[in-house]
């Protein structure tokens, strides 16, 4: 009966607020790792990312005005990752907060005596368990193709991490996914990495990645989505597990759309 309610809400978001063919287009144009979907996916986006806009909150702060298009700019984005899985991946919060561009966050830590610090940083994007999305408008728009970087994709797995208590690398995964491969790979990889970060060794994805395993599978997911073949070439074990996770292949699509 719950599930029956559900259908019938989001046919209702579907057929009540649609969005409009030409800020849709024009999302898209500007995202060129979507190019490759089929019309089915692409079908299945625009659905999602509709549902995405009804039920959350797009906000800007500093005296941002967020516009219909930035609003899909950041829906299509974050619901690309559950292209494959449903909404209800995102359903425990409400909120994205926009910010002009990069924010302070004062970040609170205790040391190994029991004293309690606190550090200023700057941002670009911040996740919250169970609270808001915080992203740098400056950040979303000027998205970084070559580098593969996208704060959007980045604070939407953290969301996705989140699932099962704070972000760790380790989101809940299906149950046709083994636990202890995912662990094995997902090691293995970050212990490379961070040994080529160390060594000063130019690598695959922003050398950030190296700062914990949490951002180890974020910024994993910002390549994997914009430069797959970064990631299969170099860790193809890792590769098979985010496509098993994400329910997607990337690389496979890029291909296609580079052949046609």
């Amino acid at each position: 009966m719950i599930w029956y309610l559900e259908k019938w809400r989001r046919r209702w978001i579907l057929g009540r607020k649609p969005i409009r063919e030409s800020v849709w287009q024009s999302a898209v144009d500007q995202l060129p790792f979507l190019h490759g979907l089929t019309q089915d996916e692409f079908r299945q986006l625009r659905e999602w990312t509709s549902i995405f806009l009804h039920d959350k909150k797009i906000n800007g702060v500093q005296g941002l005005v967020v516009t219909e298009a930035m609003r899909v700019m950041i829906a299509v984005q974050a619901c690309l990752l559950i292209l494959k899985l449903d909404p209800e991946y995102y359903d425990d919060w409400v909120e994205v907060i926009v910010y002009p561009g990069k924010f302070i966050l004062d970040h609170a830590y205790t040391d190994e005596t029991g004293i309690v610090h606190t550090r200023r940083m700057v941002a670009s994007g911040e996740s919250w368990q169970a609270g808001p999305v915080i992203l740098s408008w400056e950040d979303v728009v000027h998205v970084h193709h070559e580098s593969g970087y996208n704060v959007v994709i980045h604070e939407f797995a953290h969301k996705l991490d989140m699932l099962n208590g704070s972000a760790n690398g380790y989101p809940p995964l299906h149950s046709d996914m083994d636990p202890r491969i995912w662990a094995v790979v997902f090691s293995r990889a970050y212990e490379i990495f961070c040994r080529q970060v160390e060594r000063g060794e130019v690598t695959i994805m922003d050398p950030y990645a190296a700062e914990d395993p949490a951002e180890f599978f974020a910024v994993s997911s910002e390549v994997f989505f914009t430069r797959p073949y970064r990631i299969k070439q170099y860790f193809p074990e890792m590769y098979q597990q985010l496509a098993r996770y994400y329910r997607q292949d990337p690389a496979a699509r890029q291909e296609c759309e580079t052949d046609s």
